[in-house]
C-alpha cells in the first residue's frame, strides 16, 4: 500500500477527546506492518509518547466511536482491544520508532493532511471573525437607522395629532 491517496488518509482521521487522531490499525495498515508490531514498538518507546501524542481509547470512547460510525467499517466494528490513537505529534514521533522507507513516505503524507486541516481551521476562524465584524457593523448601522426613524417619527407626531383635531 505504498501509493496512498491523501483523501484515503483524511478519511482515517477521527476526533476523540477533542483531538484529531488516527487509530493504530489504520497507521499500521498504511505503514505495511501488523497492528501488534506497531503497538509493540510504541510500548518499547513509551517515553516518546506523552498523552498529547498518543493515548489508549477507553472502553466507553471505543463504544461511542463504534456508535458514531455505525456499521460503515465492519473490520473496525469488531475491535476487541482498545486501540492506541495518535495525534499529529504522535504520528510525527512514530517515524522515529518505525523507520522503514514506507513508514517515512506515509508519515510525510499524514503530516501534510494534518497541516491541511490546520490551515482549514485557521481559514474558518478568519472567516468567522470577519463575519462577526460584519454583523457588528450591520447591527450598529441598523441601530443608527432606527434611532433616526424614531426621531423623525417623534417630530411628525405633533403635526399628525394636530391634523386629527381639525
Amino acid at each position: 500500500m505504498h501509493n496512498v491517496e491523501l483523501s484515503q488518509i483524511e478519511a482515517m482521521i477521527y476526533v476523540v477527546r477533542g483531538m484529531k487522531v488516527m487509530m493504530d490499525s489504520d497507521i499500521a495498515d498504511l505503514y505495511g506492518v501488523e497492528t501488534k508490531t506497531l503497538k509493540r514498538a510504541v510500548r518499547r518507546h513509551l517515553n516518546r509518547f506523552p498523552s498529547d501524542f498518543m493515548f489508549e481509547m477507553t472502553k466507553i470512547e471505543l463504544e461511542n466511536w463504534r456508535n458514531q460510525f455505525g456499521t460503515s467499517n465492519s473490520v473496525k466494528m469488531g475491535l476487541r482491544v482498545q486501540p492506541f490513537v495518535f495525534t499529529e505529534l504522535g504520528v510525527a514521533m512514530l517515524s522515529s520508532v518505525l523507520n522503514s522507507d514506507q513508514a517515512i513516505s506515509v508519515n510525510i503524507s499524514i503530516m501534510r493532511i494534518f497541516a491541511k486541516h490546520r490551515s482549514f481551521l485557521l481559514l474558518e476562524k478568519q472567516m468567522s471573525d470577519r463575519m462577526d465584524k460584519i454583523e457588528k457593523g450591520t447591527n450598529k448601522l441598523f441601530q443608527v437607522v432606527f434611532e433616526r426613524l424614531d426621531s423623525v417619527e417623534e417630530s411628525l407626531e405633533p403635526s399628525l395629532s394636530g391634523n386629527r383635531k381639525k
